[in-house]
C-alpha cells in the first residue's frame, strides 16, 4: 500500500474523527465469512460486508449487507435511482477506497462515497472490515449509519 499510514490506524483515526466508538480486533486469517464469524464468536449475519459499487458515471457507493445475505441488485438500483450498478474489479475498488477487497469499510475510505445500509443491520452490533486483512472492526450499526448519513433500505436478499 502506498499510504504512509497503516490502514488499521487510518480506520481508527477516521472513527475517532466521526465520534464512532469502535473496537478493532486482530484475528487469524479466514478463508470464508463463516470461518471469520466462528473466529470472532458471532453469527455470520453479524459480519456486515461492505461492498463498493460502481455507478455508470464512474462514481461509487458503499452497500452494507449482512453476511448471511447477498446484495439485491434490483432493490439497490431502485433505492439509488439508477439503471446500472456493478462491482468494480479489485484494482478499481482499491483506487476508489484505498482498501483491498475483503477489508473495505466506509470509515477512513480515501473518498467519502454515499453509504446505503440494509435495514436488517439497524439496532445491531456488527463487525465490518477494518482496512487490513486479519482485522475486524466492531461498531453499533446505528452509530455507523448516523456518522455517514447512510440511507437505510431493504437492499439485500437471501443467499439460498
Amino acid at each position: 500500500m502506498t499510504d504512509a499510514i497503516d490502514p488499521v490506524a487510518r480506520v481508527r483515526d477516521a472513527a475517532a474523527e466521526r465520534g464512532l466508538d469502535v473496537e478493532l480486533r486482530e484475528r487469524p486469517a479466514a478463508e470464508s465469512l463463516v470461518e471469520a464469524a466462528a473466529l470472532l464468536g458471532i453469527p455470520p449475519a453479524s459480519i456486515v460486508k461492505t461492498l463498493v459499487v460502481k455507478r455508470s458515471d464512474d462514481t461509487y457507493l458503499f452497500a452494507l449487507i449482512p453476511g448471511d445475505r447477498s446484495i439485491s441488485w434490483p432493490k439497490l438500483r431502485a433505492v439509488v435511482g439508477v439503471n446500472k450498478l456493478q462491482l468494480p474489479d479489485p484494482a478499481r475498488a482499491l483506487a476508489a477506497t484505498g482498501y483491498e477487497r475483503g477489508t473495505i469499510v466506509p470509515v477512513g475510505s480515501s473518498t467519502d462515497w454515499p453509504v446505503f445500509a440494509d435495514e436488517r443491520i439497524v439496532g445491531e452490533r456488527i463487525a465490518v472490515g477494518a482496512g487490513a486483512h486479519g482485522y475486524s472492526m466492531f461498531v453499533q450499526a446505528d452509530d455507523l449509519i448516523a456518522a455517514y448519513g447512510a440511507v437505510v433500505a431493504d437492499i439485500s436478499q437471501s443467499i439460498d
